[in-house]
């Protein structure tokens, strides 16, 4: 089979050399960091070599193919010299998938794409289907293929996973939103972006579909400059649609070649204007695969969201605590300032990724009190905000940013963690500040 070399040492690596080593390869796994404990010992067990600290260029360079982890950029000299020896550099999601026939449903999308992959996946479990969940969440997508049989694959995809694709073709795709997020990948320039996430139909023929937020212009122009092979599939919240998904009068209405589906937007377990579009991507598909109607009424009233996504962690003193640590960019940062219908003190800050604070402006003059600026370099969010808010504090850790909130906070308000930027700096993921947040409350 040749030598597969895989660059970063985490979930999706360390599930790719199972796989990898499954099919034959000879696998090496290469790590300019430090490897947790619990992945070298897997490798160990495994019985497959690996380097920890370190790129030696001698066992890299001779690879016939290289798995890179989605978090090393395209431009690292190691990749560069990779692609110019003409050696192909691919993602976990294309090396896992051409060892399986599952039908997939890959989902993108700068936001809400975590939560519509949840969704679809629960509705498809409690439809009977034999059906996994993997990607950019939870277990590694490789490390299933290598050890499950499953039938049907739901499949939450970054743009850097999709960078890395080649022949990765997914049933029914899915790009429920596009706004500018992690820009500094891509050269600063939107349509670099906008055409990564189109990746995910670029290999689609007629017999597959593409669902879309047809609300979207930036996805409405696209589609109209570079046609897709698939079936367009839109859902909007503004108009009818001859086929698609669609919101009139609360009813929710579903439309798919000779299928109906309506129900109730009361049902949804999730609240705000952007679940219901989540709720219609996730429903389309899961008609797709022909689960019943019922089920699908049924489980999207009993799906209970996504953890550090506008979750209630605790009332105090009658101050609602929201941890949205989740939202890593602007656009995440707008609909939970949109949704929350009380005076809010907002956390925010961290790794600025290219940031336009201008769209938050008309929800931060209406509804925000006060700023609490929690991140090494808060200068952009001052510049941005600092004329328009009488309160605003900076912080250097959770603690510190949770005391000053509490002592802000008025009865009826709401203390919101939605940073708006990437976690780097004070944390090591969104996961592990929104784990402090609550932790920081709970202590108050």
């Amino acid at each position: 089979m040749g030598r597969l070399v895989i660059l970063g040492g985490g979930e999706s690596g360390v599930g790719t050399a199972i796989l990898g080593q499954q099919k034959g390869f000879e696998v090496f796994v290469s790590d300019k960091g430090e490897i947790k404990e619990k992945y070298k010992k897997v490798l160990e067990h495994f019985e497959i070599e690996w380097e920890s600290g370190e790129h030696t260029e001698a066992k890299i360079l001779n690879a016939d193919v290289v798995m890179k982890s989605p978090g090393i950029p395209d431009n690292v000299p190691l990749v560069k010299t990779l692609v110019q020896k003409g050696v192909p550099v691919i993602s976990e999601i294309e090396f896992a998938s051409k060892y399986t026939d599952a039908t997939l449903i890959g989902i993108t999308g700068s936001n809400g794409k975590t939560t519509t992959t949840m969704l679809t996946y629960h509705i498809l479990k409690d439809g009977g289907l034999n059906v996994g969940m993997a990607g950019n969440i939870g277990d590694s997508y490789a490390k299933m293929v290598a050890e499950q049989d499953f039938e049907h694959y739901v499949l939450e995809i970054s743009s850097f996973q999709l960078d890395g694709i080649v022949d990765f073709k997914p049933h029914i795709a899915m790009i429920t939103n596009i706004t500018p997020d992690h820009l500094d990948r891509y050269e600063y320039k939107f349509e670099n972006y906008i055409a990564s996430k189109f990746r995910i139909a670029m290999n689609q023929d007629e017999d597959d579909y593409l669902i879309y937020d047809a609300d979207d212009e930036v996805i409405q122009d696209w589609l109209k400059k570079h046609p897709v092979q698939s079936k367009l599939l839109p859902f909007s919240l503004k108009r009818e649609l001859k086929e698609g998904a669609w919101l009139k009068d609360k009813t929710i209405t579903i439309k798919l070649e000779n299928k109906t589906l309506e129900m109730s937007e009361d049902i949804l377990a999730l609240e705000g204007q952007h679940n219901v579009k989540n709720t219609m991507a996730a429903s389309m598909a899961a008609m797709l695969v022909k689960v019943r109607k019922e089920t699908i009424r049924q489980s999207i009233q009993s799906f209970q969201g996504v953890p550090h996504r506008l979750e209630n962690v605790l009332k105090i003193n009658h101050v609602e605590y929201i941890n949205d640590s989740k939202a890593t960019n602007v656009n995440a940062t707008f609909y939970a300032l949109d949704g929350i219908k009380k005076p809010i003190i907002w956390i925010a800050g961290g790794v600025d990724k290219g940031n336009d604070y201008s769209e938050l402006m008309p929800l931060v003059r209406e509804k925000v009190k006060a700023i609490i600026c929690l991140g090494v370099d808060n200068s952009k969010l001052i510049d941005a905000f600092g004329n328009v808010i009488d309160l605003m504090v900076e912080t250097y850790s959770m603690e510190e940013a949770v005391k000053v909130a509490y002592k802000v906070a008025e009865r009826g308000d709401a203390v919101l963690l939605s940073p708006a930027c990437a976690s780097f700096d004070l944390f090591k993921n969104y996961e592990d500040r929104g784990d402090q947040f609550k932790n920081a409350i709970k202590n108050l």
